[in-house]
């Protein structure tokens, strides 16, 4: 009895955009195929297969049981794939056209930054620099997305590694003349609550939120500008990073909550490559830079 013949990846590649897109058409589209040659293709590959891959719910093809167990292990087959092509593509090129960043807008020190970027340029002038600024697990969301070469983050998503780069401290800060301030005494929680707190809103999916959150006026916004701003008004209370707040600081325009517990906290910054194995010259040059930047003291 002859065998039949093998799977490939590219029909693998199309139930996993059935999979993942709720059909058949949605799947074509995004594929950039026709809908009967997603069709063929899902149908040659569940030939090929003793166990049954897809089930109809409504609109929506959806995994059976035994579907999701082979899609998972397809799809660590379907990067590894992907994965070998951008190393194959890294190795013909030698310094690749553009590097991707991604980077915690709130904790990243912008002197750090600035100084790593000016290193690369003189290094690697004719490479492209993509920024992306996000805050909290929009980081991870890069990486697990596969958008970046590299992320600046306080949250290294599972599956990867990251490199302490930097350490960030967070202080509490009010302006000089808010109430708070005039208490005269260590503040507590009960006295924080009266109070509105400003907070930078999360740019991922997750909405993971850091620090203390307890009062009972909230005022959420996307720009740390934004909220030292609103700080500098006199209209709320938050913690920012010191090197962010260094020169209100320094003028008396803002001033540090002395409280009971709290005030102050460190956040540590992770250097994580999307893919290590692949990075090129360019992606190296950037990494080293960054390094150097840190390890400087310019971050401010």
């Amino acid at each position: 009895m002859s065998k039949p013949p093998r799977t490939s990846l590219e029909h693998w590649a199309m139930l996993q955009a059935v999979v993942d897109h709720g059909g058949f058409e949605a799947a074509a589209e995004a594929l950039g195929r026709s809908q009967s040659a997603v069709s063929y293709g899902i149908k040659r590959l569940q030939e090929r297969l003793p166990v049954v891959l897809l089930e109809q719910r409504g609109r929506r093809s959806l995994p059976t049981a035994a579907g999701e167990r082979l899609l998972r292990r397809s799809r660590i087959l379907l990067e590894e794939a992907h994965r070998l092509e951008r190393l194959a593509a890294t190795l013909a090129e030698g310094w690749a056209p553009e590097v991707r960043l991604v980077l915690d807008a709130v904790v990243t020190p912008p002197g750090l930054l600035l100084e790593a970027l000016a290193a690369f340029a003189a290094e690697a002038p004719q490479t492209r620099v993509e920024l992306i600024e996000s805050v909290l697990s929009g980081t991870s969301d890069a990486l697990l997305r596969r958008r970046v070469d590299l992320a600046i983050t306080p949250l290294v998503p599972p599956g990867f590694l990251g490199e302490t780069l930097v350490e960030v401290e967070f202080v509490a800060v009010a302006h000089c003349d808010h109430p708070l301030r005039r208490l005269g005494r260590a503040l507590e929680v009960a006295d924080l609550r009266q109070h509105c707190q400003v907070v930078v809103r999360d740019s991922g999916q997750q909405q993971i939120d850091r620090g203390w959150l307890g009062a009972d006026v909230r005022w959420t916004v996307s720009q740390l500008e934004t909220a030292i701003a609103i700080l500098r008004r006199g209209l709320g209370f938050a913690w920012i990073p010191r090197a962010r707040v260094a020169e209100a600081l320094a003028s008396g325009v803002l001033r540090e909550l002395e409280l009971a517990e709290g005030a102050g906290y460190r956040v540590t910054l992770y250097l994580v490559h999307a893919d290590r194995a692949a990075a090129g010259p360019a992606v190296e040059a950037l990494t080293r830079a960054l390094f150097a930047a840190a390890k400087g003291g310019e971050v401010g």
